[in-house]
């Protein structure tokens, strides 16, 4: 932890957003130098020492118990998320040892044609760091045919973050973008020693000036359920719901199922995508003309 810089960056951020008078601290008094609390005052909400607290800020060698670091937590106000994303930044050793999961992940042939049987709703798989690893016809109809992709294009959040039609496609564009960002930044610390996660990151920090901000934010989110807008090139405005389930006996693969939300506009959008993609005669443009050899997965 000598070096755990991403550790000193995350709770100085959380630190910074804290008013005192949310956590019942007097505003006005002593000079204030940083916006947010003070580490002394950290350290007093959690029942640590000031000098505890600053040498765990500063990344040093320490090893905090459980309880020390839900109590920081909770002074911190952190959600479940941030609170998980603290936990992995002081332990990677720890979370390198449980999580096993190989860096190319692959998903099982039975969850394909589990996707395929789907209908009514656009399915489709994501593995660590935003990976896609499988989709059904209406996801491909929706985002983009993530299979006719070079293997390591086939990356939501990089799609996202970087490909024109996305910027297009998404109505909330900057929020939905910021959100992924803060999905792979919480992914890279449960994974600290990834390397595709360091060449994503890196690739992105690059050619997205947007994204290195996001990423210096340290913002983490976990993905559940919500709603997302699209302007959609074939039917239109289409406002969807979708949930999150995560597979059993799949680390670190989650299903995603997105369904029309009840409003008229949006039922009438997916019914016309759905049925335009069922036409094979119009889903042709959809579907790239790459060959076989570049649809594989090595």
């Amino acid at each position: 932890m000598a070096s755990n810089i991403d550790l000193s960056q995350f709770l100085r951020r959380c630190r910074a957003r804290i008013t005192p008078q949310s956590v019942g601290l007097p505003e006005h008094g002593a000079y204030r130098r940083v916006p947010g609390l003070r580490r002394e005052e950290v350290a007093q909400l959690a029942g640590v020492s000031t000098d505890y607290y600053t040498r765990l800020e500063q990344g040093r060698d320490i090893t905090p118990s459980d309880s020390v670091l839900t109590a920081i937590a909770e002074a911190l106000r952190l959600d479940d998320a941030e609170g998980a994303h603290l936990f992995d930044l002081v332990r990677p050793k720890a979370v390198k040892a449980r999580r096993r999961t190989p860096t190319v992940q692959k998903a099982r042939p039975g969850i394909r044609r589990f996707l395929d049987s789907f209908d009514d709703h656009a399915a489709f798989i994501l593995g660590r760091r935003g990976d896609v690893l499988a989709t059904n016809h209406l996801c491909r109809a929706l985002l983009a045919d993530f299979d006719a992709m070079p293997y390591r294009d086939r990356n939501l959040t990089r799609w996202i973050v970087l490909a024109p039609e996305a910027r297009e496609l998404y109505a909330d564009w900057e929020k939905i973008a910021a959100e992924m960002t803060a999905i792979l930044r919480l992914d890279a610390g449960r994974h600290p020693d990834d390397t595709r996660t360091a060449e994503l990151v890196g690739e992105l920090t690059v050619k997205s000036e947007q994204f290195r901000r996001w990423w210096d934010d340290h913002k983490v989110l976990n993905r559940t359920f919500g709603h997302k807008r699209f302007r959609h090139p074939l039917v239109g405005p289409l406002t969807i719901e979708y949930q999150a389930f995560s597979l059993p006996g799949e680390d670190d693969q989650t299903l995603f199922l997105y369904m029309p939300a009840s409003d008229q506009a949006s039922q009438e959008a997916w019914r016309l995508l759905a049925s335009w993609n069922a036409d094979p005669t119009t889903t042709a443009p959809l579907r790239s003309t790459s060959s076989p050899t570049e649809r594989s997965t090595p």
